[in-house]
Parts: structure tokens; sequence; C-alpha cells
């Protein structure tokens, strides 16, 4: 299958990275199936860069691979998702040992409505209905190097303005 990774460089060689922020799934090499999704990521960062150009990066991956790594998947927004983001997105110091996690990805609409649960105006149970009604995008954390290895550079797109 392929994946794709929105980025203002080409990256024939993925690296885990520690972010500046928290984000969804913690640190590492975030991919989707989704090349929109991706595209759409590239153009943000080319505006708040001033930048004129990024790359959607395309890398090839065994989906088998997840059976033999320590994968963690979500096929869907549960109440384990749930927790496992916020956990992520709230605690700083939060760390797991899963290789590769897949799930959706928790957007700005989605924090919206995470707001509301965190507001305490939405139960965790009404909170996961109303996710379950968006078209959500799926994303593909790789974690560690083993699982980094998996995936295989195809070529990097360029986005301009």
């Amino acid at each position: 299958m392929k994946l794709y990774h929105g980025s203002l460089e080409k990256i024939d060689k993925p690296e885990i990275r520690v972010p500046n922020r928290t984000l969804d799934y913690g640190h590492g090499f975030y991919t989707t199936t989704s090349y929109q999704q991706a595209e759409n990521w590239v153009r943000r960062k080319m505006k708040e860069h001033s930048a004129s150009n990024g790359f959607v990066n395309v890398f090839e991956f065994d989906k088998e691979v997840l059976n033999t790594l320590n994968s963690l998947i979500f096929n869907a927004p549960t109440e384990e998702w749930l927790d496992f983001v916020m956990q992520n997105r709230t605690q700083k110091d939060f760390v797991h040992n899963y290789d590769i996690v897949f799930g959706p990805v928790a957007n700005d609409r989605v924090y919206a409505a995470f707001a509301l649960f965190e507001g305490g105006l939405l139960n965790k149970q009404n909170l996961i209905a109303e996710l379950r009604t968006y078209k959500l995008v799926d994303q593909y954390l790789f974690h560690t190097e083993e699982a980094l290895r998996t995936l295989s550079f195809i070529e990097a797109k360029e986005v301009t303005k």
C-alpha cells in the first residue's frame, strides 16, 4: 500500500523527530493513506513558513508488518482511542512502547469536540458518537527505528503555490 507524508522537504530516509508540541500518537514519523490529507498538510506548512513549495513524500508499506511488530490499531474512534490520544496530547511525559500506531486523525474539527468533552459539556460516550459521524482521515505513526525500516521511499511529489 502507499502511504504519504507531507513536508517542506523531500524525505527519502524517514527519521523519528521529537516534536516541540504534543501529537495524537506521540513522537515519530506520521503518514496517511490520503494523498489529499498529506497535500493539505504541505499547503498549511507552506503558508506558515511563507514557503513557495513543499513535497508529498510517497512510501510503500506492507500492511502485514502490523502483525509482526508491536502495533496498536484503532479502526474507528473508540473510548480506548480517545484515552490514548488524550494521554499523548495532555501528558507531556507520556511515552508508549508501540512500534506502529494506526487510527483516525484528531484534526481541528475533532479537537473542537474534544474541548466540549474536556469542558464537561459532552461525556465520553456522546463524544465518541459525535466523532463517528465525522469522515475522519487515517494516520500511521512509525514510532521506532524498526518500524521506519518497513517503509520504502518511492518518490517526492512537489507541491507549489
